[in-house]
């Protein structure tokens, strides 16, 4: 049997010359003469410079035509020096006299200027120095979008996310019999997937090398949705939530299971299979041309229907890429056209305070046609799988 073709982990010059272009594009269209892009994230997606976000204000100005330049306090340089990007400019230190972004600014000299963030005291500052700004989210929308190659990561992070699930599925009955806490548990599986994220892609992004984190929360605090792995032992007869996400390239996904150890009751078993209920209606209801909000809606119908309301304490999903969080969101309010290339969670939970509590979490790649699922731990284990031997 062959071995898989692995993915491009780091992109290369042509593919964010290619994503210059097509921001230069979407400039040219909004009338600016240059876009200042101040979010970190946002300058990774545009130009790869991937880099340890601080204090010290960082820019990549993109001019409607021409090479772009990035704007690097002094210590960050040679870091600079070291992309595609032939313009590198520097300033010494922040504080400084004059603030950073103020300098870039100046440096820019575009008449009508975009930026992706900014803070009310420094549009202020910006304006009183004669410069025209305007917000706009071209970059963020943008990135709703995931490339193939960004799609390619995205599967292959889902993998290593699942393979924790694995690690949790063998090792929390028997740690929790040998009297292991959450937290043993959890970092045994973490060291797991390190390991062989090590083997297999090894350390070649630098600060952003491949890395998965996660919780393991059990009994009473699985009913908090951002529960604190701690020492507590799990118990015969608990629920375990499991949420894991994973990245590779800088790209996110998340994959997530409710176990119980030992026997399950028919109560327990009632909540689990309404969670894959609720996972299945959000699948069916994400599709191009629907909002964030419609999508939400039908999945956590699901649940209201099942009598679990009281017991619902968040949205179904939010977008995944260079963050783990990010915009669109599957949530109230998010109108939000669904397109194809868009990457989100789908994350049921029932959360019953002082008694347990159920997640489970798939990631999903919408299509044109409906949605592809990354993440195949769910499917292969349905709730009387996830049974654990105590």
């Amino acid at each position: 049997m062959s071995t898989p073709t692995r993915p491009t982990i780091r992109f290369g010059e042509a593919f964010y010359r290619a994503r210059v272009a097509a921001i230069q594009a979407k400039i040219d269209e909004a009338g600016f003469g240059g876009f200042l892009v101040l979010n970190s994230v946002n300058v990774i997606y545009a130009c790869g410079f991937f880099h340890v976000p601080s204090e010290r204000p960082l820019g990549l100005y993109i001019p409607r035509v021409g090479e772009p330049r990035l704007y690097v306090p002094l210590l960050e340089q040679e870091h600079a020096a070291a992309t595609w990007i032939g313009d590198v400019r520097v300033y010494f230190e922040y504080p400084a006299p004059e603030h950073p972004v103020l300098w870039m600014a100046r440096e820019a000299q575009a008449e009508r200027l975009a930026v992706d963030v900014l803070s009310y005291d420094l549009y202020k500052r910006l304006a009183a120095a004669g410069h025209h700004i305007e917000t706009s989210p071209i970059i963020e929308h943008m990135r709703w979008i995931k490339t193939p190659e960004e799609i390619a990561l995205t599967e292959l992070a889902a993998s290593y996310a699942d393979y924790t699930l694995e690690q949790v599925r063998d090792l929390a009955g028997p740690m929790a019999r040998e009297g292991r806490s959450e937290l043993d548990i959890l970092t045994a599986c973490l060291r797991a997937t390190q390991e062989k994220m090590a083997r297999e892609i090894g350390d070649i992004f630098e600060l952003f090398r491949g890395a998965v984190v996660g919780t393991v929360h059990s009994g009473p605090q699985a009913a908090l949705p951002h529960g604190r792995p701690n020492q507590r032992v799990p118990q015969p007869g608990e629920t375990l939530i499991a949420g894991i996400g994973a990245n590779v390239g800088g790209y996110h996904a998340e994959s997530g299971a409710t176990f119980v150890l030992g026997h399950a009751t028919p109560d327990q078993m009632r909540c689990l299979e309404t969670t894959v209920a609720c996972n299945d209606a959000g699948v069916a209801a994400l599709r191009p041309g629907v909002t964030g909000a419609a999508v939400n809606a039908a999945a956590l119908n699901v649940l209201y229907e099942a009598g679990y309301g009281p017991f619902v304490r968040h949205r179904i999903g939010h977008a995944l890429g260079l963050q783990n969080h990010e915009s669109p969101y599957l949530a109230p309010g998010d109108e939000t056209i669904i397109q194809p290339g868009m990457v989100f969670s789908n994350e049921p939970g029932i959360y019953r305070p002082g008694v347990d509590g159920y997640r489970i979490i798939n990631t999903m790649i919408v299509t044109a046609d409906g949605v592809q699922i990354p993440s195949k731990f769910l499917a292969a284990h349905p709730p009387e799988k996830r049974v654990l031997p105590y």
